[in-house]
């Protein structure tokens, strides 16, 4: 089989009631406790192209190096392996890869009992298992979203050595309970396909790019440490409120110091408590860009844990940045610290040239920077979870996210079966827990697109809205929708409405003249039914950058401009009621499958792949700053953008 892990099977009572994770996801960082290593570079790289994918399996790759094994190559970590070689069948390779990497590890780490050594891997696609040695150590399924084990029993079995092999198998094939989900569809007519062809489907219009796509690394702590914390914000008049609770691991008896401290490194308050609620005199809010003259202020929660057992003592410190702001939704408001906010922002993919999903702090900054320079205060991480360190700097320079699982693409009616529906809870529960301190992220989206007028849907996300609400009562939850208004079975039990359309694009295409008619009549059925604000978070056109044409057709900048104008003409009109934000589809051209309606990717962003303007980003940047400006809430030198 192309893909063969295990999967968890939960009675309907058991789904209902959800799956509480009982471990925390901090960030790794450095402290006076704590150590981190990267083990970001060249990895060995082979990829299994026996007709089953399963020789790794079979041979047992993992216990020796796999270089003995067969051929390996240099894959960069992280990185998509799919665009870095000039093989084109590595390019759309689908099942299992293996990638190994041999580290030293500091001998203090192993002769010391009293450290915690821990392997983490950020992201891989889609499913992967990891050895230590030939030892498997954890297996996980999904993409977008870390994973780790303990590995420093495993270590110390032999502590006359400090080298360690890591060995870490990856599969991209995706079916129809995976999310995203996909199917596998052999073709077995020889008289037209070779022996063995077969193609991956999926419903999504991105590349599958595969492999490990963030870093790997290990880190320490103390065998008692901070495991979790969790931080709910509000305030009342100037008091800041900060609630806060702080899980530990390895000990039952200990001593506990928090401390909040400002962005000058003063002490505000402190607590020796495990949880309670700090009190903020004076406090300084959690702004988004252009909204305040001091956006993204960032507090640090810092826990300072003792312990001891009969033979040692424990020490563990780690800082959390904390912004202390709220959010409320109202019939047709949506509120930032009690002041209505207008999201007029973008929607993004992890995507650029020859790293496919690979993170890259390049890459990462100039996007900021051009968000920024194009008045955006917010995007949607369509369709998955980004890499925290993305939202790490959403928190610091104010950028508002509505943060999205991978539930894209749920079209077939199996994948709404007690399977996905598991493994998607499964996946919420893993996306909360990371992203649950993070001030910048307003919004919780369980799905973009799905077949939400399938009977089985309503019952679908209704689970699945109520389960994400138990792992996090203060922020609303919504998903993305293009179904029809009055079938869509799941719009009944989001907060906010959030609706793509295409009009003269996907549906009358070239036909200019029905968009603002029909881009009214989409809001106004929304909301006569369901009376919830309104966010149209995908809208665009194609335009192949230095394609021109007057009078305007499709895919030249010139029509792609109109197309923004149109549907601006209308947010204009129904801001003032009820539609609190507009995401322009997308920030920049990406790759996608091969197609007859696609070329070299999609082109409806307003740049190029390379993060080039084209006509439409302009258009944005004026409307977008004007949209800023109007609120009235901005320094005077900010009116000027081009000074800025």
């Amino acid at each position: 089989e192309l893909r063969s892990p295990s999967s968890s099977h939960l009675d309907l009572d058991l789904i209902k009631a959800g799956i509480l994770l009982d471990s925390g996801m901090l960030f790794p960082q450095e402290s006076s406790s704590r150590e981190v290593k990267e083990l970001n570079g060249l990895w060995a790289f082979r990829a299994d192209r026996s007709p089953t994918r399963n020789q790794g399996f079979q041979r047992a790759w993992y216990k020796s190096r796999l270089a003995e094994t067969g051929p390996v190559i240099d894959i960069p970590v992280p990185s998509s392996y799919n665009d870095v070689t000039q093989d084109p069948n590595l390019r759309d390779f689908i099942g299992w890869v293996w990638y190994e990497r041999e580290v030293v590890v500091p001998a203090r780490w192993i002769s010391d009992g009293k450290t915690r050594v821990v392997l983490r891997v950020e992201s891989a696609h889609y499913y992967s298992i990891v050895w230590v040695n030939g030892v498997k150590v954890t297996e996980h399924e999904g993409g977008h979203l870390p994973f780790e084990a303990d590995i420093d029993g495993l270590l110390r079995e032999d502590p006359t050595t400090t080298t360690c092999r890591i060995t870490i198998a990856v599969n991209n094939t995706l079916d129809l309970h995976t999310l995203p989900p996909g199917s596998i569809q052999y073709m077995k007519d020889r008289t037209m396909y070779p022996e063995g062809f077969f193609v991956q489907n999926t419903n999504f219009d991105f590349f599958n790019y595969a492999g490990i796509h963030r870093s790997v690394l290990l880190y320490t702590t103390p065998k008692a440490y901070v495991d979790d914390i969790t931080v709910v914000t509000d305030f009342l008049d100037s008091t800041g409120l900060v609630r806060y609770n702080v899980s530990i691991q390895g000990a039952t008896l200990v001593t506990l110091k928090v401390t909040l401290i400002d962005k000058d490194g003063h002490c505000v308050v402190s607590s020796n408590d495990t949880s309670g609620v700090l009190k903020v005199v004076d406090v300084k809010l959690w702004w988004p860009y252009l909204m305040h003259e001091n956006p993204g202020y960032l507090y640090s929660l810092e826990v300072r844990l003792n312990a001891a057992d009969g033979t040692s003592t424990y020490e563990d410190v780690y800082s959390l940045p904390v912004g202390i702001r709220t959010v409320k939704v109202t019939k047709n408001q949506f509120l930032i610290n009690n002041k209505p906010f207008y999201f007029h922002g973008v929607n993004k993919h992890e995507d650029s040239d020859i790293r496919g999903k690979g993170f890259d702090w390049p890459l990462v900054v100039k996007d900021f920077n051009l968000m920024k320079w194009l008045g955006a205060n917010s995007f949607r991480t369509s369709h998955y979870p980004y890499a925290e360190e993305i939202l790490q700097m959403c928190d610091r320079h104010g950028i508002v996210v509505i943060d999205e699982s991978p539930g894209v693409g749920i079209k077939d009616i199996r994948s709404f079966e007690n399977a996905s529906l598991t493994h998607h809870l499964e996946v919420m529960d893993e996306l909360v827990r990371r992203d649950k301190n993070h001030p910048s992220v307003v919004m919780w989206s369980v799905a973009n697109e799905p077949a939400a007028e399938m009977p089985p849907a309503g019952f679908y996300f209704q689970m699945l809205i109520k389960h994400t609400k138990v792992l996090d009562p203060t922020r609303p939850v919504t998903f993305i929708t293009d179904s029809n208004y009055a079938r869509d079975k799941g719009a009944p039990y989001v907060d906010v409405i959030c609706v793509n359309s295409y009009f003269s694009w996907y549906h009358d295409p070239g036909h200019l003249e029905v968009i603002q008619i029909q881009l009214n009549t989409q809001f106004e059925n929304w909301y006569g039914k369901y009376q919830k604000p309104i966010i149209q978070s995908e809208y665009g056109a194609d335009a192949a950058p230095g394609f021109h044409s007057d009078p305007p057709v499709m895919f030249t900048e010139e029509y792609q401009k109109l197309v923004l104008r149109d549907y601006h003409s209308v947010f204009d009109q129904k801001r003032k009621l009820y539609v609190v934000g507009e995401l322009i589809w997308n920030f920049a051209d990406f790759m996608t499958t091969q197609g007859v309606t696609r070329m070299v990717g999609n082109k409806k962003g307003i740049f190029t792949r390379q993060r080039q303007p084209k006509e439409a980003a302009f258009i944005l940047k004026e409307r977008y700053w004007r949209l800023a400006n109007e609120t009235g809430r901005l320094p005077l030198w900010t009116k000027y953008p081009c000074s800025h």
